[in-house]
């Protein structure tokens, strides 16, 4: 059951898994995605571990607050304010998230959690750890990046997938769902089978959830003023786990490997088949890494 909480001056809709007098793992989901991404039987597999398991929509997704009040970013504006070393006005940034993230934990009288994030949520999770070090137990960061400007770049296609304009499911659900389900089958893997069934009713949900087209692109501004996070991540000693997909389009392993590189004592597990997704077939493994690390004597 979806629950609200206040926060920075801002509702989060969160829920829960398994035991409140256990240790919290926090899941904190990808750029313009929602908590249902992190599936009820992913979370119901942490929680049997022995861990209670928060998920909650980021600021600007799902049934949390939005910040559709903002005009649509121009990225093409974006991209020369941030080459002139100037600094764009953007309604919140990635430490704004992380600070959300805390205060989640805050409110519910949490005192130390375990975090771990995706892709952006996996940035998120980053800074916590770094600007939090007193909160956190562990890191995982999953299919994510360090900010390191010489690292690859995600290749164009799948950047020209993800930021063109979808159509609105209100009125060609059809087309909604071919143009989502055509970028889910792009970042995915090669190992494991695509199940367009699972994602067509994962993306449904998500838009009676929350439909709200302009949050990816505040989201991406918030990911692009975030940097290089780095020195960030050499401050981090938490212990840490860091999983890539071998076949990620959108982050390429170089940029996982980065990431572990930064973080004194991080594990690096890369993973054949993965994309940037999480396939059901991987679940077993990725928890067995979390709870693993979760469980790292410190």
């Amino acid at each position: 059951m979806n629950m609200l909480i206040k926060v920075n001056g801002i509702d989060l809709a969160y829920d829960s898994y398994g035991n409140e007098k256990d240790e919290t793992i926090l899941l904190i989901a990808g750029l313009g995605t929602q908590m249902i991404r992190w599936t009820v039987p992913f979370c119901e597999m942490l929680a049997a571990r022995g861990f209670r398991v928060i998920r909650f929509d980021n600021r600007d997704t799902g049934l949390s607050t939005h910040f559709s009040h903002y005009a649509t970013l121009d990225f093409e504006a974006l991209a020369k304010t941030l080459m002139s070393g100037q600094r764009p006005d953007i309604p919140y940034t990635l430490n704004d998230m992380s600070d959300d993230t805390i205060g989640l934990i805050d409110a519910l009288g949490i005192q130390k959690a375990h975090v771990v994030g995706r892709s952006m949520g996996g940035m998120i999770a980053q800074l916590v750890a770094n600007r939090y070090p007193e909160r956190i137990l562990s890191l995982t960061s999953i299919m994510s990046t360090t900010g390191n400007p010489e690292l690859p770049p995600t290749s164009p296609d799948v950047m020209a997938l993800m930021t063109r304009p979808a159509p609105n499911p209100m009125e060609d659900e059809a087309g909604y769902l071919a143009h989502s389900v055509a970028f889910a089958r792009r970042i995915a893997g090669t190992g494991y089978p695509f199940d367009e069934n699972e994602y067509h009713s994962i993306i449904r949900e998500e838009v009676q959830r929350a439909f709200d087209p302009g949050s990816v692109g505040r989201q991406i501004a918030a990911i692009a003023v975030s940097g290089d996070r780095r020195p960030q991540l050499a401050k981090v000693n938490v212990p840490s786990l860091v999983i890539h997909g071998v076949d990620d389009p959108m982050f390429v392993p170089a940029c996982g490997k980065d990431t572990a590189h930064a973080i004194s004592g991080a594990e690096f597990m890369l993973l054949e088949g993965m994309g940037h997704d999480l396939p059901a077939q991987l679940f077993e493994t990725v928890v067995d890494g979390i709870v693993r690390t979760a469980r790292r004597k410190r």
